[in-house]
């Protein structure tokens, strides 16, 4: 066990786990410390969390503690400074009709059913394919802090993407995202530039994307949406070119 020295911390926890296989990086194990207890995360020590680097899955809010590999990196994007490319923009003019609803976390057969089309198309094997019910609710459903479903629809009301974000003090966190795997022009990318926009509507200055690897084209993805900051030894800092 392990604490921060930071006030409002001080009966916070942090164990590291077991190793792991990776789910990025084939061949590798990982490592991953974990905030607890969990009922103690308020929303303002989330805030803080996040900006050291952690991230949230259900109530389990974590980030990369690895022996031999620090290829994650926390990245966030810099909405005030952010300017889209021809491909976002794109992606922007095919699917701005959405529809964009705000719902607090709840359970919908709907949602759940996009989830697993999504988990089949875009990772099978991966286990997440097979979530049962249970699963599902414990990974998205689950949260002590201010999260979100944001549902996206057509005009004619059918379901396209879900998305689950945090709302922090400094931003937004984007927490997961799927959609309709036949869908073409780029959801994915849409929800990212939705998040942004909403992220100026608040006036928050930062969309928190999770860890950024280089290294993995799943999540390599991440550094288009520029500029952005990457956390290195405890400093956020735009990559050197």
């Amino acid at each position: 066990m392990s604490h921060l020295s930071e006030p409002g911390l001080k009966t916070l926890q942090f164990y590291t786990t077991a190793t792991y296989p990776c789910s990025y990086l084939p061949g590798l194990e990982a490592r991953s410390q974990v905030a607890a207890p969990t009922h103690l995360i308020t929303d303002e020590t989330y805030s803080y969390l996040i900006e050291q680097g952690f991230r949230r899955s259900g109530l389990f809010t974590y980030r990369p503690h690895c022996d031999r590999c620090q290829a994650c990196r926390p990245i966030r994007v810099d909405v005030n400074g952010f300017t889209a490319n021809r491909s976002q923009r794109r992606a922007w003019q095919r699917h701005k009709t959405l529809v964009a609803t705000e719902h607090a976390l709840h359970w919908h057969d709907e949602h759940f059913e996009l989830y697993q089309r999504y988990q089949s198309s875009r990772h099978p094997g991966a286990g997440m394919d097979e979530d049962s019910r249970s699963q599902y609710t414990q990974f998205l459903l689950t949260s002590r802090v201010n999260s979100r479903i944001i549902e996206f629809r057509l005009p004619t009301g059918e379901l396209q993407m879900v998305s689950i974000i945090d709302v922090i003090k400094s931003g937004l966190s984007s927490v997961y995202t799927f959609f309709d795997p036949d869908v073409p022009g780029s959801l994915g990318t849409y929800g990212i530039l939705w998040q942004l926009e909403q992220c100026r509507r608040l006036q928050l200055p930062w969309l928190y994307l999770g860890y950024w690897i280089q290294e993995s084209r799943k999540m390599a993805y991440k550094s288009q949406y520029r500029p952005f900051q990457i956390l290195r030894r405890g400093v956020w800092a735009q990559p050197s070119a």
